[in-house]
């Protein structure tokens, strides 16, 4: 009884502070999301699931979405290979002082303010004074591309600099997931003559299942919440709304509009997306052993 009384009261703050700052915002979305709410008028008429209805409709809202499921399934499984290549690399060292040396530099990128890091890409991305412009015209004889003024590369380049910004953090928790493996299998694979790339298939991958899932669930919720490079890199959501996300929309239609009320709903359907996203990779990826 009296662990019950202390567990409880450990948890009692935790509790307050979720339900305060998660679940009752996501019931005020979802509470909102059936007015006509603007909260500079004083009147705010309740019209039900009007607002989701003219989800259907809405040109922009359809391109959002899109952009917002090439984004994440492009940038995500990007993310994830090349991390966990650059995490198993970096675990072959046998230095502890590389290892950490290649750790800090991959990892300086997250320190960053995601909105700074995004103006200095910017400038990187120009058309006449660019740095990667001059390298390709430079080097490789290939005329300027206006990365965030084309359609057709906008997107890519958010990408870019999303996979630059945030790949540190899956590649700290990949090694640190790779330095958990016991050794003795990696010792009984070398006596059997097994390469360094059949150990990463056949020992590392299998056993980072706990790792993998959750680098995987992370990822995914951050990268459909991301808003910051969309504001900096695609300004209005790009040309012809190439670039334009759900997040980018709901902060227009929000703020910018005042029509807090379909912006709320399509907030819900992002966090219906998450939710769903989320719950399919946890069951693909459940994991019942140890080690």
């Amino acid at each position: 009884m009296k662990n019950n009384r202390f567990v409880l009261m450990v948890l009692t703050p935790i509790i307050v502070l979720f339900m305060t700052f998660m679940i009752l915002p996501i019931g005020g979305a979802f509470v909102i999301s059936l007015f006509d709410y603007n909260p500079v008028r004083s009147q705010n008429p309740f019209i039900g699931f009007a607002n989701f209805t003219k989800l259907l409709n809405d040109r922009i809202f359809v391109k959002s979405l899109t952009n917002t499921l090439t984004f994440v399934f492009v940038t995500v499984a990007l993310n994830i290979a090349i991390t966990l290549t650059l995490a198993f690399l970096i675990t072959m060292l046998r230095s502890n002082k590389l290892r950490s040396l290649f750790r800090v530099l991959f990892f300086m990128p997250c320190i960053a303010p995601l909105v700074a890091s995004a103006t200095v890409w910017r400038g990187l991305y120009a058309v006449d004074y660019g740095l990667i412009n001059n390298i390709l015209r430079g080097v490789f004889h290939v005329p300027a591309i206006n990365w965030i003024g084309t359609p057709a590369f906008v997107l890519p380049a958010i990408v870019i600099f999303t996979l630059w910004a945030d790949m540190g953090y899956n590649i700290i928790l990949f090694s640190a997931g790779m330095d958990g493996i016991p050794t003795d299998f990696y010792e009984a694979a070398e006596l059997d003559g097994a390469g360094h790339i059949k150990r990463f298939f056949t020992i590392t991958l299998p056993l980072m299942g706990r790792t993998f899932s959750f680098v995987l669930a992370m990822t995914l919720i951050s990268h459909f919440q991301m808003f910051a490079q969309f504001q900096v890199l695609a300004t209005k959501g790009g040309p012809n709304q190439s670039a334009n996300v759900l997040t980018y929309y709901i902060y227009k239609t929000a703020f910018q509009s005042r029509d807090m009320g379909y912006a709320s709903a399509i907030s819900v359907v992002l966090f219906l997306l998450i939710m769903v996203f989320t719950a399919i990779q946890q069951r693909i990826n459940r994991v019942d052993w140890g080690y």
